[in-house]
Protein backbone atom coordinates (compact mmCIF):
# COMPACT_ATOMS: atom_id res chain seq x y z
CA UNK A 1 0.00 0.00 0.00
CA UNK A 2 1.51 3.27 -1.13
CA UNK A 3 1.01 6.15 1.20
CA UNK A 4 1.23 9.70 -0.04
CA UNK A 5 2.56 12.20 2.43
CA UNK A 6 0.39 15.20 2.71
CA UNK A 7 2.03 18.48 3.73
CA UNK A 8 -0.34 20.70 5.80
CA UNK A 9 0.76 24.31 5.80
CA UNK A 10 -0.79 27.07 7.89
CA UNK A 11 -1.43 30.46 6.21
CA UNK A 12 -1.42 33.36 8.67
CA UNK A 13 -2.78 36.74 7.42
CA UNK A 14 -0.23 39.43 8.24
CA UNK A 15 -1.35 43.11 8.15
CA UNK A 16 0.95 45.23 6.09
CA UNK A 17 1.54 48.40 8.03
CA UNK A 18 0.81 51.50 5.96
CA UNK A 19 2.89 54.63 6.00
CA UNK A 20 1.77 57.49 8.23
CA UNK A 21 3.21 60.17 5.97
CA UNK A 22 -0.23 61.65 5.17
CA UNK A 23 -1.20 62.14 8.77
CA UNK A 24 2.25 63.58 9.51
CA UNK A 25 1.54 66.35 6.99
CA UNK A 26 -1.97 66.85 8.39
CA UNK A 27 -0.73 66.83 11.99
CA UNK A 28 2.03 69.34 11.27
CA UNK A 29 -0.53 71.58 9.57
CA UNK A 30 -2.41 71.78 12.87
CA UNK A 31 0.71 73.15 14.55
CA UNK A 32 1.92 69.98 16.28
CA UNK A 33 5.30 68.23 16.18
CA UNK A 34 5.52 65.48 13.52
CA UNK A 35 7.70 63.47 15.90
CA UNK A 36 4.50 62.54 17.78
CA UNK A 37 3.32 60.49 14.77
CA UNK A 38 4.87 57.05 14.11
CA UNK A 39 6.39 56.24 10.71
CA UNK A 40 3.98 53.34 10.12
CA UNK A 41 0.65 52.18 11.52
CA UNK A 42 0.64 50.60 14.94
CA UNK A 43 -1.90 48.49 16.82
CA UNK A 44 -4.62 50.67 18.34
CA UNK A 45 -5.38 49.04 21.69
CA UNK A 46 -4.24 52.24 23.42
CA UNK A 47 -6.89 54.42 21.80
CA UNK A 48 -9.60 55.70 24.15
CA UNK A 49 -11.82 57.57 21.68
CA UNK A 50 -11.23 56.25 18.16
CA UNK A 51 -11.95 52.66 17.04
CA UNK A 52 -9.12 50.40 18.17
CA UNK A 53 -7.88 49.15 14.81
CA UNK A 54 -4.51 49.77 13.23
CA UNK A 55 -3.76 53.45 13.50
CA UNK A 56 -1.26 56.24 13.01
CA UNK A 57 -2.38 57.91 16.23
CA UNK A 58 -0.60 57.41 19.51
CA UNK A 59 -2.35 58.29 22.79
CA UNK A 60 -0.59 61.66 22.72
CA UNK A 61 -1.74 62.36 19.15
CA UNK A 62 -5.32 61.33 19.99
CA UNK A 63 -5.41 63.64 23.02
CA UNK A 64 -4.03 66.62 21.10
CA UNK A 65 -6.41 66.15 18.20
CA UNK A 66 -9.34 65.79 20.60
CA UNK A 67 -8.47 69.08 22.26
CA UNK A 68 -7.98 70.66 18.83
CA UNK A 69 -11.37 69.45 17.60
CA UNK A 70 -13.12 70.96 20.63
CA UNK A 71 -11.30 74.29 20.18
CA UNK A 72 -12.28 74.45 16.52
CA UNK A 73 -15.97 73.84 17.20
CA UNK A 74 -15.98 76.29 20.11
CA UNK A 75 -14.45 78.89 17.80
CA UNK A 76 -17.15 78.31 15.19
CA UNK A 77 -19.81 78.88 17.87
CA UNK A 78 -18.02 81.98 19.19
CA UNK A 79 -17.62 83.39 15.68
CA UNK A 80 -21.29 82.85 14.90
CA UNK A 81 -22.26 84.44 18.21
CA UNK A 82 -19.82 87.31 17.70
CA UNK A 83 -21.35 88.05 14.31
CA UNK A 84 -24.87 88.21 15.76
CA UNK A 85 -23.66 90.19 18.77
CA UNK A 86 -21.95 92.75 16.52
CA UNK A 87 -25.18 93.15 14.56
CA UNK A 88 -27.22 93.72 17.73
CA UNK A 89 -24.61 96.09 19.18
CA UNK A 90 -24.51 98.00 15.93
CA UNK A 91 -28.28 98.44 15.95
CA UNK A 92 -28.12 99.54 19.58
CA UNK A 93 -25.55 102.23 18.75
CA UNK A 94 -27.55 103.45 15.76
CA UNK A 95 -30.82 103.73 17.65
CA UNK A 96 -29.17 105.07 20.81
CA UNK A 97 -27.36 107.79 18.86
CA UNK A 98 -30.52 108.69 17.00
CA UNK A 99 -32.65 108.90 20.13
CA UNK A 100 -30.15 111.05 22.04
CA UNK A 101 -29.82 113.26 18.97
CA UNK A 102 -33.60 113.72 18.99
CA UNK A 103 -33.51 114.80 22.64
CA UNK A 104 -30.64 117.21 21.94
CA UNK A 105 -32.39 118.66 18.89
CA UNK A 106 -35.59 119.04 20.87
CA UNK A 107 -33.79 120.83 23.72
CA UNK A 108 -31.94 123.13 21.30
CA UNK A 109 -35.20 123.96 19.52
CA UNK A 110 -36.81 124.80 22.86
CA UNK A 111 -33.90 127.08 23.80
CA UNK A 112 -34.06 128.96 20.51
CA UNK A 113 -37.84 129.28 20.50
CA UNK A 114 -38.25 130.26 24.13
CA UNK A 115 -35.38 132.76 24.06
CA UNK A 116 -37.09 134.70 21.29
CA UNK A 117 -40.62 134.25 22.69
CA UNK A 118 -40.16 134.66 26.46
CA UNK A 119 -36.88 136.53 26.60
CA UNK A 120 -35.43 137.17 30.06
CA UNK A 121 -38.32 135.30 31.65
CA UNK A 122 -36.99 132.11 30.06
CA UNK A 123 -33.31 132.91 30.47
CA UNK A 124 -33.65 133.38 34.23
CA UNK A 125 -35.46 130.05 34.57
CA UNK A 126 -33.82 127.98 31.83
CA UNK A 127 -32.54 125.49 34.42
CA UNK A 128 -36.10 124.15 34.84
CA UNK A 129 -36.16 123.10 31.19
CA UNK A 130 -32.59 121.84 30.97
CA UNK A 131 -33.10 119.71 34.07
CA UNK A 132 -36.19 118.15 32.46
CA UNK A 133 -34.14 117.02 29.46
CA UNK A 134 -31.35 115.83 31.74
CA UNK A 135 -33.81 113.67 33.69
CA UNK A 136 -35.31 112.29 30.47
CA UNK A 137 -31.85 111.28 29.26
CA UNK A 138 -31.02 109.68 32.61
CA UNK A 139 -34.27 107.73 32.51
CA UNK A 140 -33.60 106.56 28.97
CA UNK A 141 -30.11 105.44 30.02
CA UNK A 142 -31.66 103.20 32.67
CA UNK A 143 -31.48 105.32 35.80
CA UNK A 144 -33.88 104.43 38.61
CA UNK A 145 -36.14 107.42 37.97
CA UNK A 146 -39.92 107.54 38.22
CA UNK A 147 -40.79 109.12 34.89
CA UNK A 148 -44.30 110.14 35.90
CA UNK A 149 -43.01 111.93 39.01
CA UNK A 150 -40.32 113.64 36.93
CA UNK A 151 -42.91 115.10 34.57
CA UNK A 152 -45.21 116.11 37.43
CA UNK A 153 -42.33 117.82 39.23
CA UNK A 154 -41.47 119.72 36.06
CA UNK A 155 -44.92 121.32 35.81
CA UNK A 156 -44.94 122.19 39.51
CA UNK A 157 -41.50 123.82 39.27
CA UNK A 158 -42.52 125.63 36.11
CA UNK A 159 -45.62 127.04 37.77
CA UNK A 160 -43.67 128.09 40.83
CA UNK A 161 -40.93 129.81 38.84
CA UNK A 162 -43.18 131.69 36.47
CA UNK A 163 -45.86 132.47 39.03
CA UNK A 164 -43.30 134.50 41.05
CA UNK A 165 -43.24 136.98 38.21
CA UNK A 166 -46.71 136.74 36.77
CA UNK A 167 -49.20 136.12 39.54
CA UNK A 168 -50.45 138.41 42.24
CA UNK A 169 -49.74 136.15 45.20
CA UNK A 170 -46.14 135.10 45.70
CA UNK A 171 -45.96 133.85 49.24
CA UNK A 172 -44.72 130.40 50.14
CA UNK A 173 -48.17 129.40 51.36
CA UNK A 174 -49.59 130.39 48.00
CA UNK A 175 -47.01 128.33 46.09
CA UNK A 176 -47.55 125.32 48.34
CA UNK A 177 -51.27 125.60 47.79
CA UNK A 178 -50.87 125.90 44.02
CA UNK A 179 -48.57 122.86 43.93
CA UNK A 180 -51.03 120.72 45.87
CA UNK A 181 -54.03 121.91 43.87
CA UNK A 182 -52.41 121.80 40.43
CA UNK A 183 -54.63 118.94 39.29
CA UNK A 184 -57.74 120.89 40.30
CA UNK A 185 -56.63 124.31 39.02
CA UNK A 186 -55.23 122.94 35.78
CA UNK A 187 -53.27 126.13 35.05
CA UNK A 188 -51.68 124.53 31.97
CA UNK A 189 -54.92 123.09 30.66
CA UNK A 190 -54.93 119.50 29.41
CA UNK A 191 -51.46 119.71 27.86
CA UNK A 192 -49.53 118.14 30.80
CA UNK A 193 -51.77 115.07 30.73
CA UNK A 194 -51.41 114.66 26.98
CA UNK A 195 -47.67 115.21 27.08
CA UNK A 196 -47.21 112.81 30.00
CA UNK A 197 -49.17 110.08 28.23
CA UNK A 198 -47.18 110.37 24.98
CA UNK A 199 -43.77 110.95 26.52
CA UNK A 200 -44.19 108.09 29.00
CA UNK A 201 -45.24 105.59 26.34
CA UNK A 202 -42.43 106.73 24.02
CA UNK A 203 -39.60 106.73 26.56
CA UNK A 204 -40.71 103.48 28.18
CA UNK A 205 -40.75 101.82 24.76
CA UNK A 206 -37.40 103.35 23.71
CA UNK A 207 -35.66 102.43 26.96
CA UNK A 208 -37.02 98.90 26.88
CA UNK A 209 -36.06 98.55 23.22
CA UNK A 210 -32.38 99.42 23.72
CA UNK A 211 -32.29 97.35 26.91
CA UNK A 212 -33.70 94.44 24.92
CA UNK A 213 -30.91 94.79 22.37
CA UNK A 214 -28.34 94.83 25.17
CA UNK A 215 -29.89 91.80 26.88
CA UNK A 216 -30.05 89.84 23.63
CA UNK A 217 -26.44 90.65 22.78
CA UNK A 218 -25.24 89.78 26.27
CA UNK A 219 -27.09 86.45 26.18
CA UNK A 220 -25.42 85.59 22.88
CA UNK A 221 -22.00 86.55 24.25
CA UNK A 222 -22.30 84.60 27.47
CA UNK A 223 -23.85 81.47 25.98
CA UNK A 224 -21.40 81.39 23.07
CA UNK A 225 -18.54 81.21 25.59
CA UNK A 226 -19.86 78.17 27.46
CA UNK A 227 -17.13 75.50 27.07
CA UNK A 228 -17.80 72.06 25.65
CA UNK A 229 -17.94 69.14 28.07
CA UNK A 230 -15.45 66.27 28.05
CA UNK A 231 -18.12 63.96 26.65
CA UNK A 232 -18.77 66.43 23.85
CA UNK A 233 -15.04 66.69 23.10
CA UNK A 234 -14.82 62.92 22.75
CA UNK A 235 -17.81 62.84 20.39
CA UNK A 236 -16.42 65.67 18.24
CA UNK A 237 -13.00 64.02 18.09
CA UNK A 238 -14.53 60.72 17.03
CA UNK A 239 -16.52 62.48 14.32
CA UNK A 240 -13.81 64.84 13.08
CA UNK A 241 -10.34 63.35 13.37
CA UNK A 242 -10.75 59.64 14.03
CA UNK A 243 -11.05 59.07 10.24
CA UNK A 244 -7.48 60.42 9.96
CA UNK A 245 -6.32 58.03 12.66
CA UNK A 246 -7.95 55.16 10.72
CA UNK A 247 -6.21 56.13 7.48
CA UNK A 248 -9.40 57.60 5.93
CA UNK A 249 -8.56 61.31 5.76
CA UNK A 250 -11.08 61.98 2.99
CA UNK A 251 -14.02 60.43 4.87
CA UNK A 252 -16.56 63.03 5.98
CA UNK A 253 -19.24 62.53 8.65
CA UNK A 254 -22.75 61.39 7.76
CA UNK A 255 -25.27 64.24 8.02
CA UNK A 256 -27.45 62.71 10.77
CA UNK A 257 -24.34 61.55 12.62
CA UNK A 258 -22.90 65.07 12.74
CA UNK A 259 -26.29 66.53 13.64
CA UNK A 260 -26.77 64.14 16.56
CA UNK A 261 -23.29 64.94 17.85
CA UNK A 262 -23.91 68.67 17.75
CA UNK A 263 -27.44 68.43 19.16
CA UNK A 264 -25.95 66.59 22.10
CA UNK A 265 -23.12 69.11 22.50
CA UNK A 266 -25.50 72.08 22.19
CA UNK A 267 -28.42 70.61 24.11
CA UNK A 268 -28.38 73.31 26.79
CA UNK A 269 -28.06 76.08 24.21
CA UNK A 270 -31.10 74.74 22.35
CA UNK A 271 -33.19 75.22 25.50
CA UNK A 272 -32.82 78.98 24.96
CA UNK A 273 -34.97 78.66 21.85
CA UNK A 274 -38.41 79.31 23.38
CA UNK A 275 -37.49 82.42 25.37
CA UNK A 276 -35.24 83.69 22.59
CA UNK A 277 -38.14 83.54 20.12
CA UNK A 278 -40.46 85.24 22.62
CA UNK A 279 -37.94 88.05 23.08
CA UNK A 280 -37.44 88.46 19.34
CA UNK A 281 -41.19 88.56 18.67
CA UNK A 282 -41.79 91.13 21.42
CA UNK A 283 -38.84 93.24 20.29
CA UNK A 284 -40.31 93.32 16.79
CA UNK A 285 -43.62 94.50 18.26
CA UNK A 286 -41.87 97.31 20.13
CA UNK A 287 -39.99 98.19 16.94
CA UNK A 288 -43.32 98.49 15.15
CA UNK A 289 -44.52 100.84 17.90
CA UNK A 290 -41.41 103.01 17.57
CA UNK A 291 -41.72 102.97 13.79
CA UNK A 292 -45.22 104.41 13.95
CA UNK A 293 -45.61 107.84 12.28
CA UNK A 294 -46.64 109.24 15.68
CA UNK A 295 -43.74 107.49 17.38
CA UNK A 296 -40.37 108.52 18.77
CA UNK A 297 -39.41 111.36 16.46
CA UNK A 298 -42.80 113.05 16.50
CA UNK A 299 -43.16 112.94 20.29
CA UNK A 300 -39.62 114.03 21.23
CA UNK A 301 -39.44 116.88 18.74
CA UNK A 302 -42.90 118.06 19.84
CA UNK A 303 -41.85 118.66 23.45
CA UNK A 304 -41.15 122.40 22.93
CA UNK A 305 -44.59 122.82 21.33
CA UNK A 306 -46.31 121.05 24.23
CA UNK A 307 -44.51 123.17 26.83
CA UNK A 308 -45.09 126.40 24.89
CA UNK A 309 -48.79 125.65 24.53
CA UNK A 310 -49.06 124.90 28.24
CA UNK A 311 -47.35 128.17 29.21
CA UNK A 312 -49.59 130.18 26.90
CA UNK A 313 -52.59 128.53 28.54
CA UNK A 314 -51.26 129.48 31.97
CA UNK A 315 -50.80 133.12 30.97
CA UNK A 316 -54.30 133.28 29.54
CA UNK A 317 -55.81 131.81 32.73
CA UNK A 318 -54.00 133.89 35.37
CA UNK A 319 -57.16 135.60 36.59
CA UNK A 320 -59.10 132.37 36.80
CA UNK A 321 -56.26 130.69 38.66
CA UNK A 322 -56.06 133.53 41.18
CA UNK A 323 -59.79 133.25 41.90
CA UNK A 324 -59.52 129.50 42.43
CA UNK A 325 -56.52 129.96 44.71
CA UNK A 326 -58.45 132.39 46.86
CA UNK A 327 -61.33 129.93 47.00
CA UNK A 328 -59.17 126.98 47.98
CA UNK A 329 -56.65 128.86 49.87
CA UNK A 330 -38.13 109.08 11.84
CA UNK A 331 -37.40 106.62 13.64
CA UNK A 332 -38.28 104.46 10.58
CA UNK A 333 -34.67 104.94 9.89
CA UNK A 334 -33.47 103.07 12.67
CA UNK A 335 -35.56 100.07 13.61
CA UNK A 336 -36.25 98.29 10.32
CA UNK A 337 -32.87 96.54 10.36
CA UNK A 338 -33.53 95.33 13.90
CA UNK A 339 -36.71 93.62 12.73
CA UNK A 340 -34.80 91.87 9.96
CA UNK A 341 -31.95 90.75 12.24
CA UNK A 342 -34.27 89.45 14.96
CA UNK A 343 -36.63 87.83 12.49
CA UNK A 344 -33.84 86.02 10.66
CA UNK A 345 -32.29 84.82 13.92
CA UNK A 346 -35.41 83.59 15.73
CA UNK A 347 -34.28 79.93 15.34
CA UNK A 348 -30.62 80.82 16.04
CA UNK A 349 -29.98 78.42 18.92
CA UNK A 350 -31.60 75.36 17.36
CA UNK A 351 -29.93 76.06 14.00
CA UNK A 352 -26.38 75.97 15.42
CA UNK A 353 -25.95 72.18 14.86
CA UNK A 354 -26.84 72.60 11.18
CA UNK A 355 -24.55 75.63 10.93
CA UNK A 356 -21.58 73.67 12.28
CA UNK A 357 -22.31 70.56 10.21
CA UNK A 358 -23.06 72.39 6.96
CA UNK A 359 -19.47 72.39 5.67
CA UNK A 360 -18.30 69.24 7.45
CA UNK A 361 -20.57 66.45 6.27
CA UNK A 362 -20.34 64.18 3.24
CA UNK A 363 -22.32 65.35 0.23
CA UNK A 364 -23.01 64.14 -3.28
CA UNK A 365 -24.43 61.04 -4.91
CA UNK A 366 -24.24 57.96 -2.69
CA UNK A 367 -22.70 59.92 0.18
CA UNK A 368 -25.05 58.32 2.72
CA UNK A 369 -23.40 54.92 2.15
CA UNK A 370 -19.81 56.19 2.03
CA UNK A 371 -19.78 58.69 4.87
CA UNK A 372 -18.02 58.31 8.22
CA UNK A 373 -20.46 56.97 10.82
CA UNK A 374 -18.09 57.04 13.78
CA UNK A 375 -16.59 53.60 13.15
CA UNK A 376 -16.18 53.18 9.42
CA UNK A 377 -17.35 54.27 5.98
CA UNK A 378 -20.96 53.15 6.02
CA UNK A 379 -24.55 54.36 6.40
CA UNK A 380 -25.47 55.96 9.73
CA UNK A 381 -28.44 54.07 11.18
CA UNK A 382 -29.50 55.72 14.50
CA UNK A 383 -32.45 58.10 14.39
CA UNK A 384 -32.07 61.87 14.47
CA UNK A 385 -32.53 63.43 17.93
CA UNK A 386 -34.85 66.32 18.68
CA UNK A 387 -33.63 69.66 20.08
CA UNK A 388 -33.04 70.48 23.73
CA UNK A 389 -31.51 68.88 26.79
CA UNK A 390 -34.40 66.56 27.65
CA UNK A 391 -34.38 65.09 24.14
CA UNK A 392 -30.77 63.89 24.48
CA UNK A 393 -31.53 61.15 26.97
CA UNK A 394 -31.08 58.53 24.24
CA UNK A 395 -28.49 60.34 22.13
CA UNK A 396 -26.18 57.57 20.87
CA UNK A 397 -23.21 59.89 20.30
CA UNK A 398 -22.90 62.13 23.36
CA UNK A 399 -23.23 61.03 26.97
CA UNK A 400 -25.10 63.81 28.74
CA UNK A 401 -26.78 64.03 32.13
CA UNK A 402 -30.11 65.70 31.42
CA UNK A 403 -30.67 66.28 35.16
CA UNK A 404 -27.75 68.74 35.33
CA UNK A 405 -28.44 71.73 33.07
CA UNK A 406 -25.74 74.34 32.52
CA UNK A 407 -26.32 77.10 35.07
CA UNK A 408 -24.88 79.92 32.94
CA UNK A 409 -27.39 79.14 30.22
CA UNK A 410 -30.24 78.79 32.71
CA UNK A 411 -29.44 82.27 34.03
CA UNK A 412 -29.57 83.67 30.52
CA UNK A 413 -32.92 81.96 29.91
CA UNK A 414 -34.22 83.77 33.01
CA UNK A 415 -32.80 87.09 31.76
CA UNK A 416 -34.54 86.66 28.41
CA UNK A 417 -37.81 85.86 30.17
CA UNK A 418 -37.54 88.94 32.42
CA UNK A 419 -36.66 91.19 29.48
CA UNK A 420 -39.60 89.88 27.46
CA UNK A 421 -41.93 90.64 30.38
CA UNK A 422 -40.58 94.18 30.59
CA UNK A 423 -41.02 94.69 26.86
CA UNK A 424 -44.62 93.51 27.05
CA UNK A 425 -45.22 96.00 29.85
CA UNK A 426 -43.62 98.70 27.70
CA UNK A 427 -46.04 97.89 24.88
CA UNK A 428 -48.84 98.74 27.32
CA UNK A 429 -47.13 101.97 28.36
CA UNK A 430 -46.28 100.62 31.81
CA UNK A 431 -43.07 101.89 33.36
CA UNK A 432 -40.59 99.37 34.76
CA UNK A 433 -37.31 99.64 36.60
CA UNK A 434 -34.18 97.94 35.29
CA UNK A 435 -32.51 96.30 38.25
CA UNK A 436 -29.23 94.50 38.71
CA UNK A 437 -29.10 90.99 37.25
CA UNK A 438 -28.49 89.66 40.74
CA UNK A 439 -31.97 90.85 41.73
CA UNK A 440 -33.52 89.41 38.59
CA UNK A 441 -31.86 86.03 39.02
CA UNK A 442 -33.30 85.75 42.48
CA UNK A 443 -36.77 86.08 41.06
CA UNK A 444 -37.50 89.64 42.10
CA UNK A 445 -38.50 92.26 39.60
CA UNK A 446 -40.53 95.30 38.97
CA UNK A 447 -43.71 96.04 37.17
CA UNK A 448 -46.69 93.72 37.32
CA UNK A 449 -48.12 90.73 35.54
CA UNK A 450 -49.99 91.47 32.32
CA UNK A 451 -53.30 90.19 33.65
CA UNK A 452 -53.02 92.30 36.81
CA UNK A 453 -52.32 95.67 35.22
CA UNK A 454 -54.40 98.23 33.47
CA UNK A 455 -53.12 101.19 31.52
CA UNK A 456 -52.11 104.06 33.70
CA UNK A 457 -52.28 101.98 36.88
CA UNK A 458 -49.37 100.22 38.54
CA UNK A 459 -50.46 97.74 41.15
CA UNK A 460 -46.89 97.10 42.23
CA UNK A 461 -45.15 100.23 43.49
CA UNK A 462 -41.74 100.93 41.96
CA UNK A 463 -38.62 100.13 43.93
CA UNK A 464 -37.05 103.55 44.40
CA UNK A 465 -35.20 105.63 46.94
CA UNK A 466 -37.64 108.48 46.40
CA UNK A 467 -40.71 108.76 48.62
CA UNK A 468 -43.77 107.21 47.05
CA UNK A 469 -46.34 109.85 46.12
CA UNK A 470 -49.85 108.77 47.03
CA UNK A 471 -52.40 110.70 44.93
CA UNK A 472 -55.06 112.61 46.88
CA UNK A 473 -58.53 113.60 45.71
CA UNK A 474 -59.06 117.31 45.13
CA UNK A 475 -60.52 117.92 48.58
CA UNK A 476 -58.51 120.10 50.91
CA UNK A 477 -55.98 117.91 52.72
CA UNK A 478 -56.62 119.58 56.07
CA UNK A 479 -60.37 119.10 55.75
CA UNK A 480 -59.88 115.49 54.82
CA UNK A 481 -57.59 114.99 57.79
CA UNK A 482 -60.07 116.47 60.20
CA UNK A 483 -62.81 114.33 58.73
CA UNK A 484 -60.76 111.22 59.28
CA UNK A 485 -60.03 112.28 62.84
CA UNK A 486 -63.78 112.72 63.51
CA UNK A 487 -64.72 109.25 62.31
CA UNK A 488 -64.86 107.66 65.81
CA UNK A 489 -67.22 110.34 67.21
CA UNK A 490 -69.48 110.05 64.15
CA UNK A 491 -69.66 106.29 64.66
CA UNK A 492 -70.63 106.75 68.32
CA UNK A 493 -73.29 109.26 67.31
CA UNK A 494 -74.81 106.88 64.75
CA UNK A 495 -74.73 104.00 67.21
CA UNK A 496 -76.55 106.12 69.83
CA UNK A 497 -79.18 107.13 67.28
CA UNK A 498 -79.70 103.50 66.29
CA UNK A 499 -80.29 102.50 69.96
CA UNK A 500 -82.86 105.28 70.39
CA UNK A 501 -84.74 104.17 67.30
CA UNK A 502 -84.80 100.56 68.47
CA UNK A 503 -86.20 101.60 71.85
CA UNK A 504 -89.15 103.23 70.08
Amino acid sequence: MHLTAINFSTHVSVHKARSCSDIKVFYKGKGFLVEDVPQFEISGEHLRICPQGYTCCTSNVEDKLASQSRTEVENVIKDAGRSLQISLTGQYKIFDGHFLDLLNRSELNLQETFTSTWGSLYNKNSDVFSELYTELKKYYRGANINLEETLNDFWIRLLEKFSLMCLLFTGEDYLECVSKQIDTLRPFGDTPRQMKMKVTRTLVAARSFVQGLVTAGEAVRRVSQVPMSQECMRAIMKMTYCPHCRGMPSARPCLNYCTNVMKGCLANQADLDTEWRHLADTMIQVADRLDDPAGVESVILSLPSYISEAMNTMMENIASINNKVRTHTGTRIQVSDVRIILGDNRPYWTSLPNLICSDRVATGLGSEDKCWNGNNRARYLPELMNDGLASQINNPEVEIDITKPDMTIRQQIMQLKIMTHRLKNALNGQDVEFQDTSDDASGSGSGCADDMCSRGTRLVLPITDRPVAIPYPPENERVKGSAMQNLPSISIYLLTLLILLLRR
